[in-house]
């Protein structure tokens, strides 16, 4: 047993002289350089490595930049054969991410320890893969400078095109307006007024003479939109310097604006409370057609502008009231005679169709749904249009339908139902006791802004709700009787309701009333 273990013993040091041989055998092929990161090898000195067979030692210098400062640090080791291929000892190393430099040698064990690489110094901006031949850059400089000198050129000729345009288009109205001054006079030494005068007594119609008006639409210089509805735009406009209101139809109205100019061109209906009607013409090419309604100019508007703006004294509450009566009754009576006017209703009576004019009275504007009875066949001449009056301020029987169409007295009778709430909105803005109330349609507390035909019938018709009467108008003498004709006239049974005769006579007097008191206020 001790032979065995004597002989194990021999063989381990046999086998450890060889490996030690060999390991100094193969050392002794390579190299030895000075390295700081290294793995260590035991038969070594410390901080060493040993190279490969052809390879080399290397000193690698980093340059690091901070915020605050620039560092170096410095590598040392050996260079592997295939290493040597890559990083081609050669100094600067461009491919680094880091500013790098490296310098190699193999002249000697630790031969890199005073090896010193030389720095350089390099921006911190990446150098771009690929640069642009400065043949292509000067190609690009070139079109771009045609470029912005192009659209320069467009941008000034645009502009130059855009003003010429615009200040022939002012030479042109500067030219409308010299003519309307200078030409104040339509040619014959007539003015305006002169002309319907004329018409009137002629008996051709109550606006211009018809072949005047067959020239008036290339006259007139429109100036502004001062309102839209639902058959056209109202404009304001000039005709041979003066004011006119000019209602341009849509193309699908043109009924409406056929038989608006026709019951306007009724003889004998011109009336201080009637819309002056001056001419009708049609402006436009194949392609796009105009159909004007020209009419006098107020520059109040229409009553529900008014009263939204203006609150009132009982005089111009009655000043208001009784002349949009005068105007209804006007429409309301037929004259007889030769030169006699028919009885027309006006079915859409409310307060956006009742203008105010510069002296605080009314005109009854919109013909455009009135009917005519021709008492000689005793026959009612209905607009052939599909338009229907205002839902809100339609009577009982009309939301019923339930009106004798071959009854004329039935639309007159509708007529002063809705006049009835025309006085109650007029009334809700004089000052009784100190206090007015807000402007308000009717019915503001029950039916919401466009209420659908069901909801009106229903209020009117089924429920009976008519405007509230505030108490303190019944404290008042004048308000009282009011409060009495509106009442009378928004009646639910048609017989009932007051005639236009008989409230334009009631508000008559009480005008005439209030006129004298003040008068007499006023000596004393």
């Amino acid at each position: 047993m001790a032979d065995v273990r004597l002989w194990g013993y021999k063989i381990y040091r046999i086998c450890g002289a060889l490996i030690l041989v060999l390991q100094l055998s193969y050392v002794g092929l390579g190299l030895r350089c000075y390295c700081n990161q290294c793995p260590q090898m035991s038969d070594l000195p410390s901080n060493s490595c040993m190279a490969r067979p052809n390879s080399k030692c290397f000193t690698a210098v980093t340059i690091n930049y901070l915020e605050d400062e620039t560092t170096e640090s410095w590598d040392y080791g050996c260079l592997g054969d295939d290493e040597s291929t890559l990083l081609q000892c050669k100094g600067d190393l461009v491919p680094h991410h880091v500013p790098k430099t490296i310098a190699c040698c193999d002249s000697g064990d630790d031969c890199n320890w005073e090896l010193t690489p030389k720095v350089v110094e390099r921006s911190t901006t990446p150098v771009p893969e690929y640069e642009v031949p400065k043949k292509y850059e000067n190609i690009t400089h070139i079109a771009l400078l045609i470029s912005v000198t192009v659209c320069f050129v467009i941008l000034i000729i645009t502009v130059t095109f855009v003003y010429l345009r615009y200040r022939k288009r002012e030479l042109e109205r500067e030219q409308i307006l010299e003519e309307a001054e200078n030409e104040t006079f339509i040619g014959t030494g007539e003015t305006l007024h002169d002309l319907i005068e004329q018409s009137q007594s002629s008996g051709s119609g109550s606006g211009l003479p018809l072949l005047v008006q067959r020239t008036i639409a290339k006259q007139i210089h429109l100036i502004k939109s001062i309102g839209k509805g639902r058959y056209g735009e109202v404009w304001k406009g000039k005709w041979r310097g003066e004011n006119v209101a000019v209602k341009i139809f849509f193309t699908t109205e043109e009924q409406s604006w056929f038989r608006e100019t026709e019951l306007y061109q009724t003889v004998l209906l011109r009336h201080d409370n009637i819309l002056g009607f001056i001419a009708a013409d049609i402006k436009g090419t194949g392609s796009w057609t105009q159909l004007f309604l020209i009419t006098d100019y107020h520059e109040n508007g229409s009553l529900y502008d008014y009263l939204k703006l203006h609150t009132l004294d009982t005089h111009e509450m009655l000043l208001l009231c009784h002349s949009a009566s005068c105007g209804i009754s006007h429409l309301h009576t037929e004259i007889f005679g030769t030169r006699g006017k028919p009885a027309i209703a006006h079915r859409d009576i409310k307060t956006k169709n009742i203008l105010v004019k510069k002296n605080g009275t009314c005109c009854i504007a919109d013909l455009g749904l009135a009917v005519r009875y021709i008492s000689e066949s005793s026959e009612v001449d209905i607009a052939p249009n599909t338009r229907s009056g205002t839902k809100r301020y339609m009577a009982p029987e009309v939301l019923e339908d339930r009106v004798n169409k071959n009854h004329f007295d039935a639309y007159k009778q509708a007529d002063m139902y809705a006049f009835g709430l025309v006085v109650w909105e007029v009334a809700r803005r004089c000052i009784i006791g100190g206090i007015a109330e807000d402007h308000a349609l009717p019915y503001f507390d029950c039916l919401h802004s466009d209420p659908s035909f069901e909801d009106v019938r229903k209020i009117v018709c089924v429920e009976q709700i008519r405007p509230a009467i505030p108490n303190r108008w019944i404290s008042d003498p004048y308000m009282k009787i009011l409060t009495k004709v509106m009442i009378e006239c928004w009646s639910p049974n048609p017989a009932a309701r007051l005639t236009s005769l008989r409230v334009k006579k009631t508000l008559g007097k009480m005008l005439e009333s209030i006129e004298l008191h003040t008068k007499l206020s006023s000596q004393s």
